[in-house]
């Protein structure tokens, strides 16, 4: 352990040698740690992404980068004015994450097109996890869904657990928040709800084209949002003692998204 103490002062000693590191101020650690929060996020119209492949993927999308920090040389192509090299400890006092990375991006939060209807649509009612979140928008990019449509209590897409959690996707999936139950009302689309008493997936012919309600953790899809779905659907167990009471919105979604794709082929 003392070895490994004095091996990392060592490099940390000859990395101050031959990087010039800057200092984050004290106005600059107030607004970066700020945006951990969704009023901030709001207000400011900024967002933080971390991590080498989250931030090349926004890079290399319509996302506007607003500055970037980072302990290594990275990302030779961006001007040396959007972006500042720094210490560890310097990165962990503006980290959202308890393991920082290496890198932190402030990128600007776009302004979002209307929704399309077209193609298969994932509607989200009232999904409060970010990490649920997250990889839903990675199912959704890895099905070819390019669009999901959030009701207005359903987390923050700009949190940086959701951020994290979608490794990019985020660059290639478009997200509103809009009033669901109105927006289910108005589409011309087939809607499709997820209950554990409906028709069984693997038996259906579904569409290529339609809306997949996915509910809330705990609750499952509202009792408003419920009383307008037609097609209710469900995914069945095979487990021999039939106990088990939910599978995790995610990996619904990924079950869902693949019958989906598959039936409507």
């Amino acid at each position: 352990m003392i070895f490994l103490l004095q091996r990392f002062s060592m490099d940390v000693k000859y990395l101050n040698q031959k990087y010039s590191f800057s200092m984050v101020s004290k106005n600059q650690i107030k607004l970066i740690t700020s945006l951990q929060q969704k009023k901030y996020r709001s207000s400011n119209g900024l967002f933080l992404a971390e991590g080498v492949k989250v931030i090349q993927e926004l890079l290399q999308s319509h996302f506007e980068l607003f500055h970037l920090y980072h302990t290594e040389p990275l990302f030779d192509n961006i001007a040396d004015e959007r972006k500042t090299l720094i210490s560890f400890s310097e990165l962990s006092k503006i980290s959202a994450l308890s393991t920082p990375n290496n890198c932190l991006a402030i990128f600007k939060i776009p302004t979002h097109s209307e929704i399309v209807d077209t193609g298969l649509v994932v509607a989200l009612d009232d999904i409060r996890d970010p990490g649920n979140l997250g990889t839903i928008l990675r199912m959704c990019d890895w099905f070819g869904v390019d669009q999901v449509v959030c009701s207005r209590e359903t987390v923050d897409l700009y949190n940086p657990k959701v951020i994290q959690a979608t490794m990019g996707s985020i660059s290639r999936v478009k997200v509103s928040y809009v009033d669901l139950l109105d927006w289910i009302n108005k589409t011309t689309l087939p809607v499709y709800g997820t209950f554990m008493k409906g028709a069984n997936i693997y038996k259906e012919v579904l569409p290529k084209e339609g809306v997949i309600v996915l509910g809330n953790e705990a609750n499952g899809i509202s009792s408003q949002i419920e009383k307008i779905i037609k097609n209710r659907i469900t995914i069945p167990r095979f487990g021999k003692l039939q106990q088990t009471e939910s599978l995790n919105v995610a990996s619904a979604a990924a079950i869902l998204l693949s019958e989906f794709c598959r039936s409507g082929a």
